[in-house]
């Protein structure tokens, strides 16, 4: 197992995701977490692509961090944090995807919905994605693979 130890996160969301955010956030200093919110705050409409890619150069510099991004479904904030090949933001609902995406996936930004998770369950996947080890082994093959994508030929007959 390749065991790492991370005590920081860095925790973005638009506006549909603010509230889970803070939610985490004060979770994540409770338990020792040092923690650097990179907004949104309160209700006023936002661009979720704006705020995974503010997360995504945070964890460019800060290789020994964790991500969490948040917006009303996940999905958003996810794709824009994933166009970067240093990020592997795993969007979950559980736990046990919280388990694997870094057991497996190694990835480094967990993804949640506001409006499809309830705060408790969110809280719980917090704590598993920051205890959790990446496996390695076969595992680290794989991740690699998406560390450094092939080209797609582009057809040059069109």
């Amino acid at each position: 197992m390749n065991q790492k130890v991370i005590r920081r996160f860095y925790a973005a969301s638009d506006h549909a995701g603010a509230v889970l955010k803070n939610h985490i956030i004060e979770h994540l200093s409770m338990q020792g977490f040092e923690v650097v919110d990179l907004g949104a705050e309160g209700n006023v409409p936002v661009d979720y692509p704006d705020y995974g890619t503010t997360l995504a150069e945070a964890l460019l510099s800060d290789c020994d961090a964790f991500g969490v991004a948040i917006c009303g479904s996940g999905i958003g904030i996810s794709i824009a944090a994933n166009r970067f090949s240093h990020i592997r933001a795993a969007l979950v609902s559980d736990v046990v995807g919280a388990e694997l995406s870094r057991r497996h996936n190694d990835a480094n930004v967990l993804a949640l919905g506001e409006r499809l998770i309830d705060k408790q369950t969110a809280l719980n996947c917090v704590d598993i994605f920051a205890s959790t080890d990446f496996e390695g082994g076969r595992h680290s093959v794989r991740v690699e693979k998406l560390a450094n994508p092939r080209p797609i030929p582009v057809n040059s007959s069109s």
